[in-house]
C-alpha cells in the first residue's frame, strides 16, 4: 500500500511537472509570437514612414504691370513684362511625423497624430517683353513679387483641384496596409480613442 501511494504521488508529481513545462513552453511561444508580431508591425509602419509626394506641373502665362505716378499724377511711368511660368508643385505628407505606439500586451497599435500635408511650389519663370518705364525700371524686388504672386496663384489652383484629394488617397492607402496586416494577426488599430473595425473607417483619419 505504501509503495502504491509513493507510486501515485510520483505519477502526480511527474504530471504536474509536465503541465508546468507545457504551460511555460506555451507561454514562451505566445510571448515569442507577440514579439514577432510587434516587430513585424513596427517594420510595416517604418516602411511607410517616408515622404508621400504627389507632384504636378503647372504652365501658365502671366502679365505683370507696375505704374508709378509723379507730380500729383501729372506724370506716370509704367513697366510691364510677359512672364511664362513652368512650375513644379508638390503636396507632401512626411510620415516620419506620424505619432503612434505599439502595445503588444493589448495587441493594439495606437495612432495619436497624423502629419498635415505641406504644399511646395517651385516656379521656374521666363521673362518676355520686359519693358522698363522711363523712371520705373525693374528691380530684384519686382521679380520676387512676381514669384510670390505666381506661387500663391498656383496654391489656389491646387486647393481647388483634386491634387489634395489624390494625396489624401495615397496616405490612406499606406495606412490601410498597416490595418490589413494588424487585423490579419488579431491586432486592433486605434485612432482618437476609437477602434477601427474595417478598412473603410480608415477614411475617418482625415476628418
Amino acid at each position: 500500500m505504501k509503495n502504491l501511494k509513493t507510486l501515485i504521488a510520483g505519477a502526480l508529481m511527474m504530471l504536474a511537472i509536465v503541465l508546468v513545462y507545457d504551460y511555460i513552453k506555451d507561454y514562451r511561444t505566445e510571448q515569442a509570437n507577440l514579439i514577432a508580431q510587434s516587430e513585424l508591425i513596427e517594420q510595416e509602419v517604418l516602411s511607410v514612414s517616408k515622404l508621400i509626394v504627389t507632384e504636378i506641373n503647372y504652365g501658365k502665362v502671366y502679365t505683370y504691370e507696375n505704374s508709378k505716378s509723379y507730380g500729383w499724377d501729372f506724370f506716370s511711368s509704367q513697366k510691364k513684362a510677359l512672364v511664362v511660368s513652368n512650375a513644379k508643385a508638390q503636396v507632401i505628407y512626411d510620415l516620419k511625423n506620424l505619432e503612434y505606439k505599439i502595445d503588444s500586451k493589448r495587441k493594439e497599435i495606437v495612432f495619436s497624430k497624423l502629419p498635415q500635408p505641406s504644399i511646395n511650389i517651385n516656379p521656374n519663370l521666363n521673362f518676355y517683353e520686359l519693358d522698363n518705364g522711363l523712371l520705373n525700371t525693374f528691380e530684384a524686388k519686382d521679380f520676387n513679387n512676381m514669384k510670390q504672386k505666381i506661387s500663391k496663384d498656383i496654391e489656389r489652383q491646387i486647393r481647388k483641384s483634386d491634387v489634395l484629394k489624390n494625396a489624401d488617397d495615397r496616405l490612406l492607402s499606406e495606412l490601410t496596409r498597416i490595418f490589413v496586416l494588424s487585423n490579419s494577426m488579431g491586432w486592433t488599430v486605434i485612432y482618437n480613442g476609437n477602434s477601427v473595425e474595417n478598412a473603410i473607417e480608415i477614411t475617418n483619419f482625415l476628418d
